[in-house]
């Protein structure tokens, strides 16, 4: 129901676009010129274990990408060219470019409203930026605390269908195709592994 409002309306792709192309613009392409720092800080240049955090460089980028990259950058880049041939390839780094930049943005703010935890760990993520950050609005500070719990149920509930289904759906469909094991048993099977 909610996708077909938001993931499958006809607008999404653009607010996508949209998004990543005033980022790209308004921070004059932060992709490609801060591309060769990004490099010296992921290979450890910069790591310094006086200063607060409870992850390195590399450590924080591994997980940034682990919950972006997934099945349907595998499989929906071979679905893409079987589709589209390999003009599809081009155009997935023209929007990969874009969405780099959305990706840096979410990642600094992140970064800065992150809050550190009684135990000394750091948390942080898009519910902390929401929650941390001063809003305006047409000279009124906003507070966004409501959508940021929102958005923290709805990354639950996420996780369910978008974080899991098409790993076990691309798992299964493999071995019914390879061994013809039925799907439902390979579901099960994962589920009980996987907890």
């Amino acid at each position: 129901l909610i996708d077909s409002y938001i993931g499958s309306a006809a607008w999404f792709p653009y607010a996508l676009l949209g998004t990543g192309l005033f980022f790209t613009i308004y921070l004059k392409f932060p992709q490609i010129r801060f591309f060769r720092h990004a490099v010296r800080i992921v290979s450890g240049k910069f790591d310094r274990k006086d200063l607060p955090g409870d992850t390195s460089h590399f450590q924080a980028l591994a997980t940034a990408l682990s919950g972006t990259v997934g099945t349907g950058n595998i499989a929906g880049v071979a679905f893409a060219i079987h589709l589209g041939g390999p003009a599809a390839l081009f155009w997935m780094l023209m929007t990969a470019v874009l969405g780099m930049c959305t990706k840096f943005v979410e990642v600094a703010l992140s970064h800065k409203y992150r809050t550190k935890l009684d135990d000394g760990s750091m948390a942080g993520g898009p519910m902390y930026y929401m929650r941390n950050a001063n809003f305006t609005l047409g000279g009124k500070k906003v507070s966004l605390k409501w959508l940021a719990a929102i958005f923290a149920f709805a990354t639950v509930l996420s996780s369910f269908g978008t974080g899991s289904l098409p790993q076990i759906n691309s798992i299964s469909s493999t071995l019914l195709a390879t061994f013809g094991i039925d799907q439902v048993l390979t579901g099960a099977v994962l589920a009980v592994l996987l907890g």
